[in-house]
């Protein structure tokens, strides 16, 4: 496979997790049961004063979600612009932290979230890992 198939590949698997992403920070207020509903409204309902504000959990929950989504759309596009582009030291040194970032990002969320997100990541990861040995500089 060519580098620019594998960082395609990498780019299509992060827009996958910017779906499921936006859909769970979408949708975490709708409680499964009774139970969850009643943890979400303690972290509605519970302000506390930080950095000279009074906010909640569930607004620190929903900014969360929200700059994840960012992060993932922007990685997207420079996986994808990458894919196009090339060949430089530039490229490579990029490519490198990105790999350690998704594949980072991955071990992450196998282990505080589920499965899924985490292969997702972890997928990217390996695809620019794999892709970023393939790239010669020219």
């Amino acid at each position: 496979m060519s580098s620019k198939l594998l960082l395609r590949i990498a780019a299509t698997l992060t827009f996958l997790h910017i779906i499921g992403h936006s859909i769970g920070t979408f949708t975490w207020k709708n409680p499964p049961t009774a139970a969850v509903g009643q943890v979400i409204k303690g972290m509605e309902d519970n302000h506390f004063d930080f950095m000279g504000r009074s906010v909640t959990l569930a607004a620190f929950f929903d900014g969360y979600g929200f700059t994840m989504i960012l992060v993932l759309i922007s990685v997207t596009l420079m996986l994808w612009f990458i894919s196009a582009e090339g060949k430089s030291p530039f490229t490579i040194k990029l490519l490198t932290v990105l790999c350690v970032f998704l594949i980072g990002m991955g071990i992450v969320e196998f282990v505080y979230f589920f499965p899924l997100p985490g292969v997702l990541s972890s997928g990217a990861g390996i695809c620019t890992l794999v892709a970023r040995f393939r790239i010669k500089v020219v």
